[in-house]
């Protein structure tokens, strides 16, 4: 199993149904599931055939490896029956290659790896078992690398070597701490302090409820656009990912462009939340943000940001606020959010009716999830990064993990109340109901995303594997008002903090809208550099008129309470499990 942190019910129970899935694809009981009813019997033979096709050719493979192993011991190079994947970091060392002992270790298991793989997809299952099969097949193939393992590693045997076993104790030690901890230590903790040297932006604390600070940061222009702009980062995680350090900070680059920002900063929610529905974090939380940033900019209107599930919860307030005939959003940008949850990735493993009324029994009607049980969720989606290279550099090789923002950000995890994540999970991953007009009341209101008739900027990123950028794209249909969707290289969180300044990776831009994303793909330009200029270029178009920038944060209503990053972001609750 990948690992024994966090690790939630939906997981283990996945897993071992998906086993169950595939024991019965070949012994004649497949088929027999809610998406995918039993194959016609023209059609029962072709599982059979290409199982059959798999094994010819993994022998004709093992064959070649036999070959290369006789060659080999006749002084003879030989040539490799199967190499690892592009990109693959596993087998980087020499020793993998050079040494006939470790090589055939290696080639044995990528050809097993390659028969699973081939047995899954030959599988006579529906797609949405499918899936599920492709993700748990994965996880187990990867987890038994024998790079994982300190017998069969070849870097891990050596340094017990070379310090005499002290690697082996190291790491030991390693693993009980993370024990205690409950995850496993995927960056250097101890090289960063929130308000230190990440969360560094000037500013001040204006208002605060039960639910989230709201963060007025400092301006670094002397004319400012009028109207404001409110950002509504993901309650999943602290959101100083928009603010890591100076040279990455999308906060100040947007201060930077003459813009006032204010900032949500949610509560890590401890037991004392575990009450809060989705409503309070709609109506307590992003209109109530928008109310008070209007207030004190004395604006007409505000431009509104949300991120991933923040873009869900904000365009949902949006939806309430237009059924309330309230205009006071001139525009919103939606980074790598999801509003049809129709093709969820690959978290819609992990959802089914079974997993939702569970949650729904345990704190649907309070108590708390886990952080740490979220986290190991998306470990598990990027396993070969974020989960194997740290067990064995942590507990193999007794080493200790560099020190990485992003990464001490990633392991920064919260909470989120009960009643919350489980109206959340049904709602929109099981039944995908908010791209439906009227089929969800918030806040006393039934929504409907068309009615949010506002200038949008879409924005997903091409290897997103939280929100898969078609899904992205998809809100460009359900939202009303004037639209334009831009793709970003890179992933969910890489592909977001693009720095203008350091000019990297690539995006896409002026595709032709329509049902289809792959049409808008095939006609859409790529231009180089960060995304991050193209949408202040767009913004400024709703930012209004240029004025002095503010003296001191806050007005007579709403004074500044403390300095930034406030007391929210930097509160540990205990762990308390979910179910």
């Amino acid at each position: 199993m990948p690992s024994p942190f966090n690790m939630p019910d939906e997981f283990v129970r996945g897993f071992f149904k998906s086993g169950q899935t595939l024991l019965q694809a070949y012994t004649g009981a497949a088929g027999h599931t809610a998406d995918a009813p039993a194959a016609p019997l023209s059609s029962a033979k072709l599982p059979a055939l290409a199982l059959a096709q798999a094994q010819a050719h993994y022998w004709q493979q093992q064959m070649a490896l036999y070959m290369g192993m006789v060659a080999s011991a006749t002084g003879q190079k030989p040539t490799p029956a199967v190499e690892p994947e592009r990109g693959d970091r596993r087998f980087s060392a020499d020793a993998w290659r050079e040494n006939p002992w470790y090589s055939v270790l290696k080639q044995t298991y990528l050809l097993n790896s390659r028969l699973l793989n081939d047995m899954v997809e030959a599988a006579g299952v529906g797609e949405k078992e499918k899936h599920k099969l492709r993700f748990y097949a994965r996880q187990f193939i990867d987890s038994m690398s024998p790079a994982n393992f300190a017998a069969t590693n070849p870097e891990a045997m050596k340094t017990a070597i070379e310090t005499q076993g002290e690697s082996v104790r190291t790491g030991f030690a390693n693993l009980l701490e993370d024990l205690k901890r409950g995850r496993i230590s995927i960056t250097d903790e101890n090289a960063f302090e929130v308000g230190k040297n990440v969360a560094v932006s000037k500013g001040s604390v204006v208002f605060e409820n039960e639910l989230f600070q709201l963060i007025q940061y400092a301006p670094l222009t002397e004319q400012v656009a009028e109207r404001p702009l409110v950002i509504v980062p993901p309650c999943i995680n602290k959101f100083y990912i928009l603010d890591l350090q100076p040279e990455n900070s999308f906060v100040r680059y947007a201060a930077e462009q003459g813009q006032t920002v204010f900032l949500v900063s949610w509560r890590n929610p401890d037991a004392e939340l575990g009450h809060i529905t989705w409503d309070d974090y709609v109506e307590n939380g992003a209109i109530k943000a928008i109310e008070v940033s209007r207030t004190i900019s004395g604006a007409d209107k505000v431009n509104a940001v949300g991120w991933c599930v923040g873009g869900t919860i904000l365009s949902s307030a949006l939806a309430v606020l237009r059924a309330r005939g309230d205009e006071s959003v001139a525009s919103f940008t939606l980074l790598t959010t999801m509003l049809d949850f129709s093709d969820p990735g690959d978290l819609g493993v992990f959802i089914d009716e079974q997993g939702v009324s569970q949650r729904e029994q345990t704190i649907g009607k309070g108590g708390i999830y886990s952080g740490g049980e979220l986290g190991f969720v998306f470990q598990t989606l990027r396993a070969n990064d974020l989960i194997w290279p740290y067990v064995v550099n942590n507990y193999l090789k007794g080493g200790a993990p560099q020190a990485f923002d992003l990464l001490y950000w990633n392991a920064d995890g919260t909470n989120l109340p009960g009643p919350m994540y489980a109206w959340y999970l049904r709602n929109m991953y099981l039944e995908n109901n908010l791209c439906k007009a009227g089929r969800l009341s918030m806040c006393g209101t039934q929504v409907d995303l068309g009615k949010i008739d506002i200038p949008s900027y879409i924005f997903g990123t091409q290897e997103d594997h939280i929100v898969p950028w078609k899904g992205a794209y998809r809100s460009t249909q359900l939202v009303g008002g004037d639209t334009q969707f831009v793709l970003g290289a890179s992933g969910h969180i890489a592909g977001v903090i693009n720095p203008a300044s350091k000019n990297k990776r690539s995006y896409w831009t002026d595709g032709t809208l329509g049902d289809d994303p792959q049409a808008w793909l095939e006609t859409a330009k790529s231009q180089p550099g960060s995304w991050w200029t193209h949408w202040n270029n767009w913004l400024q178009a709703h930012a209004g008129k240029q004025v002095a920038a503010p003296k001191k944060p806050g007005n007579a209503k709403f004074k500044p309470i403390e300095p930034a990053p406030g007391r929210y972001v930097a509160k540990h609750p205990p762990e308390v499990m979910g179910a």
